[in-house]
C-alpha cells in the first residue's frame, strides 16, 4: 500500500480527502493545515502521495510542491487540488513539480487514479 498526506486549511475538505484516499487504497499518515506543517510531514512520513490545496495560509501550495520536490531524499508525487480551475493558473502547475491538478469540483477515486494509478 501506497501512504498519503493530505493539505488543505478546511478541516471539512481534509476529512473528505482521507475518506477518499482510503478508499483509492491509499493509507493514510496525516494531515496538515498550512505549508509549513505539511513541509514537516512530508520530511518525517515521507508520503508517496501529498494531495495538496494551492492555496494555504502560510505559503502557496506551489511553493510548498517546490520544496518537497527539491527534497533530495523525497520521491513524493503531488497532486494539487483548488476551487479554482486549472486555467486559473497557468503553466505554474507543472512548473512545481506536480504531476497533476484536479479541481475539488471533480476530486473522486476515477480522478485520482488516473493521475497516480492504483496504489494497491
Amino acid at each position: 500500500m501506497r501512504t498519503a498526506l493530505v493539505v488543505d486549511d478546511h478541516a471539512g475538505f481534509r476529512a473528505q480527502a482521507r475518506r477518499l484516499l482510503e478508499r483509492s487504497g491509499f493509507t493514510m499518515i496525516g494531515e496538515a493545515a498550512g505549508g509549513q506543517s505539511a513541509l514537516d510531514l512530508a520530511r518525517s512520513a515521507r508520503p508517496d502521495l501529498v494531495l495538496l490545496d494551492v492555496q494555504l495560509p502560510d505559503m502557496s501550495g506551489f511553493d510548498v510542491a517546490v520544496r518537497i520536490r527539491d527534497e533530495a531524499a523525497l520521491s513524493t508525487q503531488i497532486v494539487l487540488v483548488s476551487s479554482r480551475v486549472a486555467a486559473t493558473y497557468g503553466a505554474q502547475v507543472e512548473r512545481c513539480g506536480a504531476i497533476g491538478f484536479i479541481w475539488k469540483g471533480d476530486l473522486s477515486v476515477a480522478s485520482l487514479r488516473e493521475l497516480v494509478g492504483d496504489p494497491r
